[in-house]
């Protein structure tokens, strides 16, 4: 009952039309970013207390790209939010058409744990952007990060406006039963299942960022010191906690030591000659993942690292070889700092393999050959796609970024986070002069008069 009327505040709240004004709207955004930029502090030392995150790698991607989600949005949403004129068929002559971007409403944020800024702030950019109110439920496994965007939300807007919800499971549970106007969740494709059957109760429509064995392809002619570089950053980032890490890497067999020898003086230089002990290599979000992760690396061969710390919960960056498909590291998302390292003989069959998979978030391709490149794009369907390096491409709001299949549905960032929280309305203005032959009877009218006007 107490978030039923926690929505029903809402409501009230937004049919006043009080979030429908652009300039409003962009006051509300302004607040967000003084907010961010005041709290960086906290939100880094909140980072660092959950996932042992760094503070250079807490703004880098967590409050920086907040914060250039925010100015893109200030910066574009007068153009965003404008009315659309449209051309109006020969036969609503005499007629105006036109298409208004609309809010759906309230709607539900559901963020989390591995980026648990910057994926609960930047979906909220978009659903204020686009006029919304919203409610906001950062992931628990994050609780001190939970705690001061609870209170940074909390200080900056009334919650008939937008409201923060904390806890775990049962509070999922119970605003799923709640109607809400849209509903956009970040996490894994189990529970994004879940989440998707609750919002079908009540026809809501959803955006699920999910995420998957996102692989990387290392062609014959590809670059290997700068693959191995590229490859290292991307997968360790966030101790390999991002939903678009590098999954695991195909390469020819005859590249392969050459390539891993790269990797381990790579992971030298990020992390130092200890990365347990290390500033930079953040912890395992809890002993329930560090467990599964540490469990997946008695598949195959430790080649690099496989050293742990249960009680700091850090795992070294490892990398594996000699890994069958059927191995434990192959069957799951890894979501942690192991490196499963394939071989592959010929490309056609590594495709034809990767066809029968499910659809991943990322696709990575290292290659300098562009018909090479065409070609992997053209036969393996994936949310985005990266090539000659990793993650980065998420990071810019002029595109889309989103899954496909088993690895989401919808996308966000910049315009298209906008339109992911926008209804776009059409709206036809007829005048009083009428056509008499669209009215019956139809008697001895010239269909074939009709036909030409169709």
């Amino acid at each position: 009952m107490e978030f039923e009327a926690m929505v029903s505040r809402q409501r009230a709240f937004w049919n006043t039309g009080a979030t429908r004004s652009v300039e409003w709207r962009l006051t509300q955004l302004k607040k967000l970013e003084q907010a961010l930029e005041e709290r960086e502090e906290a939100l880094c030392a909140a980072l660092k207390a959950d996932l042992g995150k760094a503070a250079y790698e807490s703004w880098l991607s967590e409050i920086g790209m907040t914060l250039g989600e925010l100015r893109f949005a200030r910066k574009h949403l007068k153009k965003w939010a404008a009315v659309k004129r449209r051309p109006s068929a020969m036969p609503l002559f005499p007629a105006s058409s036109r298409v208004v971007p609309q809010p759906y409403g309230i709607v539900l944020i559901m963020s989390p744990w591995n980026y648990p800024v910057q994926l609960t702030l930047v979906p909220l950019v978009s659903a204020l952007a686009a006029g919304n109110c919203a409610v906001v439920k950062p992931s628990a496994y994050a609780p001190n990060v939970a705690r001061v965007v609870a209170e940074l939300l909390g200080d900056i807007f009334p919650p008939e406006y937008v409201s923060v919800v904390q806890g775990g499971r049962a509070e999922n549970a119970a605003l799923l039963e709640q109607d809400f106007d849209y509903i956009f969740f970040t996490g894994s494709p189990a529970v994004g299942k879940t989440v998707m059957a609750a919002a079908a109760q009540h026809l809501t429509p959803v955006t699920l960022e999910l995420g998957g064995k996102s692989p990387v392809i290392i062609a014959p002619d590809a670059n290997i010191p700068l693959a191995a570089r590229r490859i290292a950053w991307g997968k360790f980032l966030n101790a390999g906690q991002t939903c678009v890490a590098p999954d695991h890497v195909y390469i020819p067999q005859n590249l392969r030591d050459t390539f891993v020898k790269e990797l381990a003086g790579q992971i030298h230089q990020l992390y130092g000659a200890d990365p347990l002990t290390g500033p930079d290599l953040p912890k395992i979000i809890n002993e329930k993942h560090f467990n599964r992760v540490a469990g997946l690396m008695g598949s195959g061969k430790t080649a690099v690292g496989g050293r742990t710390d249960p009680a700091a919960r850090r795992i070294e960056p490892t990398v594996l070889v000699d890994v069958a498909e059927s191995d434990a590291v192959m069957q799951e998302e890894i979501f942690g700092p192991v490196l499963p390292v394939l071989t592959y003989d010929s490309l056609d069959d590594l495709i034809a393999r990767q066809q029968k998979k499910a659809r991943p978030l990322a696709l990575y391709i290292f290659t300098g050959d562009r018909a090479l490149e065409k070609r992997i794009v053209s036969a393996l369907p994936s949310g985005g796609v990266c090539v000659n390096d990793t993650v980065i491409h998420l990071a810019n709001p002029h595109v889309p970024f989103g899954g496909v299949g088993n690895s989401g549905m919808g996308a966000c960032h910049g315009r298209t986070g906008f339109d992911t929280f926008t209804h776009y309305r059409t709206v036809v203005r007829r005048g009083a002069l009428d056509l008499p032959m669209r009215y019956a009877p139809y008697g001895d009218k010239n269909l074939n008069t009709v036909k030409k006007l169709m």
